[in-house]
């Protein structure tokens, strides 16, 4: 195919999926990501499309709070993240989730759990679960902020600190080389440290896109974490690191991959 022709394609499917990756993109067009991103750059200097972390967008999304666009980026591996977290926890477990995006798919996957008691920071995964099956959920109190309806604060970490659940799920903004997480706010550090306090079993749920990236704040080692669930392997150089630090990998499954798998 050439090149012009895959642009007008690529175009064509992000008109339809509304945002896209480039991952995604070189895997319909089995190349590499750097031809989708020749391909991709003359359609964002004219403003066909807009550069968005890790792929694109229609530019009248912009209206969308920040948050919103992120619950749609690398959409599929969050939710292959989601459903192994929910294949984890049972029925009457106690967690603690953070208010990161990936926290948001795992309460959605979650509503099929019942009698759960979930301790969280976020509006709107309280929202989500606090209406189903028996669950008890408890919010953090403190201000809330404008992007993601999540309480942040010392107030919120107090809140917290009160509790003793079975697992902290926290989400990061990346995995750099040395395995270090790390995330964009000094906020969202302070409560994942918090959480891991108060868990028995200490996870970090992050997509693929995560790994190999640098982010503003170093929150913990991988020393800090039982275990990573993603949607992807890692590299093998962070696969040793992690190996060595006593941290397990869990890797996702995609629904239509799970599905050709005899019990």
């Amino acid at each position: 195919m050439f090149s012009t022709q895959r642009q007008a394609e690529i175009l064509r499917i992000v008109q339809t999926q509304r945002t896209c990756t480039v991952t995604e993109l070189a895997e319909v067009f089995a190349v590499s990501d750097e031809t989708i991103r020749r391909d991709i750059k003359p359609l964002i200097a004219e403003g066909v499309l807009l550069k968005v972390h890790g792929g694109v967008m229609l530019p009248e999304r912009l209206d969308e709070p920040p948050f919103q666009r992120r619950m749609q980026e690398n959409l599929e591996a969050k939710r292959v993240i989601a459903a192994r977290v929910a294949d984890l926890v049972q029925d009457g477990d106690s967690l603690i989730l953070d208010s990161g995006t990936t926290c948001v798919h795992i309460a959605q996957a979650l509503c099929a759990r019942s009698q759960l008691t979930v301790v969280t920071n976020s509006a709107e995964i309280a929202r989500t679960l606090a209406p189903r099956n028996g669950n008890r959920v408890f919010i953090a109190g403190g201000e809330l902020r404008a992007d993601d309806s999540a309480a942040f604060g010392e107030s919120a970490l107090a809140f917290i600190r009160q509790f003793h659940v079975r697992y902290a799920f926290v989400s990061v903004t990346a995995i750099d080389a040395q395995g270090r997480f790390m995330d964009a706010q000094p906020d969202d550090v302070s409560y994942s440290l918090v959480a891991f306090a108060q868990a028995e079993r200490r996870v970090v749920v992050a997509d693929h896109a995560k790994f190999g990236h640098t982010a503003l704040v170093h929150a913990f080692g991988p020393e800090a974490v039982d275990l990573l669930i993603t949607d992807q392997a890692p590299s093998a150089a962070l696969t040793q690191l992690f190996a060595a630090a006593d941290l397990e990998v869990s890797v996702g499954m995609p629904a239509d991959a799970a599905a050709g798998v005899a019990p």
